[in-house]
Formats: C-alpha cells, sequence, structure tokens
C-alpha cells in the first residue's frame, strides 16, 4: 500500500469522524398540563447559525374529507408545499381556513382563493361536491406559500361545524410532530445551541421557547402545555 493511499484514507476517515461529530440527536416529549403524552404536537428545531439538513419535507400532501373529518387532523408541510384537499364523503364540504391559536380571535375574515390553485396567504375558502358512487372524489390543490401568520392555519367547513383540522406551514426542516407517546426525534441536528419551539391546536398562547445544547451526546427535552388536549372525534 503506497503512501499516498493511506493518506487517502486517513483524510476519508478524519472526514467522516468530523461529520459525524456535527451532527447529534435531539428527542422532544410534549405532555399536556396533567403530564399525560400529547399527540400531533408540532416540534420545531431552529439551530443557530446557518445549518443545511441532509432532509427535507415532502413538497405535496393530500388531506382527504372522510367520515366528516380532516384526515390527518395536523399536517406539516413546508413553505411553497402543494396540498391537495379531496372529498372522500357522499354529502358536499367546505374547506375554509383561518388563523389558529390566539390569533383566531383578531383575524381580519380571508377573501376566498381560487377552486383550482389558490394560495394559502389569501387564505382558503372552497367547496367540493360530495363523491358519487362510481365516481372519481372531488379535489382542489391549494399552495402554501407563506410562513410567519398562515404558520398556523385552521381548517372547517361551513355546513359542519364540527369538522376541525390544521394545518402547520414551517421554514425549518427539522419539524416533526409527536406521536402517540408525545415525542419527536431529531437525527442529523447540527452541534450546538438548538431553539425548540412547540406548537399545539389547542394551546392558544405561545409556549416559552426552549434552548437545548447538541453534542455527539444524545439530548432531550420536555415541554409541558398549559392545557388538556381535546379528545379527537372518531
Amino acid at each position: 500500500m503506497n503512501t499516498l493511499f493511506k493518506t487517502s484514507i486517513l483524510a476519508a476517515a478524519l472526514l467522516g469522524a468530523v461529520n459525524l461529530a456535527q451532527a447529534g440527536s435531539l428527542t422532544v416529549t410534549v405532555i399536556d398540563r396533567e403530564g399525560k403524552p400529547t399527540m400531533d404536537a408540532v416540534v420545531v428545531l431552529v439551530p443557530e447559525g446557518k445549518a443545511a439538513s441532509k432532509t427535507t419535507l415532502p413538497t405535496a400532501f393530500t388531506i382527504a374529507q372522510e367520515k366528516m373529518q380532516f384526515i390527518p387532523a395536523v399536517s406539516v408541510v413546508p413553505v411553497g408545499a402543494k396540498v391537495k384537499f379531496i372529498n372522500n364523503d357522499p354529502w358536499d364540504h367546505h374547506v375554509r381556513s383561518s388563523a389558529a391559536g390566539a390569533a383566531q380571535f383578531s383575524a381580519v375574515p380571508a377573501a376566498a382563493g381560487s377552486a383550482a390553485a389558490g394560495t394559502a396567504a389569501r387564505g382558503i375558502d372552497l367547496r367540493l361536491e360530495g363523491k358519487s358512487e362510481g365516481k372519481a372524489a372531488k379535489s382542489a390543490e391549494i399552495t402554501m406559500d407563506k410562513a410567519g401568520v398562515q404558520t398556523a392555519t385552521l381548517l372547517g367547513c361551513y355546513l359542519h361545524g364540527s369538522m376541525r383540522g390544521h394545518v402547520y406551514v414551517t421554514d425549518s426542516p427539522w419539524t416533526l410532530k409527536t406521536n402517540t407517546d408525545g415525542i419527536a426525534v431529531f437525527d442529523d441536528v447540527p452541534d450546538g445551541k438548538v431553539t425548540v419551539k412547540v406548537w399545539q391546536a389547542d394551546q392558544l398562547i405561545d409556549l416559552p421557547l426552549q434552548n437545548v445544547t447538541v453534542s455527539a451526546t444524545p439530548a432531550k427535552a420536555t415541554l409541558q402545555l398549559q392545557v388538556v388536549a381535546r379528545k379527537r372525534r372518531t
């Protein structure tokens, strides 16, 4: 084995070690006011400084209206994602949007978007015909083109007041929903200081941000809501 070859192998090994040292894992647990795990809370990580993620969120999503519910109940999408709404019920439904959280009490009513390809920044106001037997379900597509005020959107239906869903638009690739155990696990998190933000549909007031230091040792954080999440209709 010549010297040049040995040097190349050593350099590659050192580079690999450096890359591994630059990323860690962070497990975030979200509990409610009573200390119970909270499902479908949205956890957002913001690493200090400029950092790129090896993973990206999908840019195409489908939200179904089925059995008078929005499925999934909470969707996490990146800015610019295209969201397709489809009505699988035999009766008509609307897809209307409004601000979620405390912002919903002071939000200006949104203007109607195009039924074919409206933008989320203008709000969503669609009507989808019920699915006829033997025919394709009616659908419409919306581009979620803005975070900020559009970060958390409440979905509803004018005809069926019990229908409720949420879309969370994020500009951080480190964004996940908690599972049934209230846990979100992030890999490939840059070493150093990371700000953790949690959003949950029933938590009207934003929780304080939490700072965590990520290193080669797996890190953990627990955030507690000030509310008990409402039970999901089945």
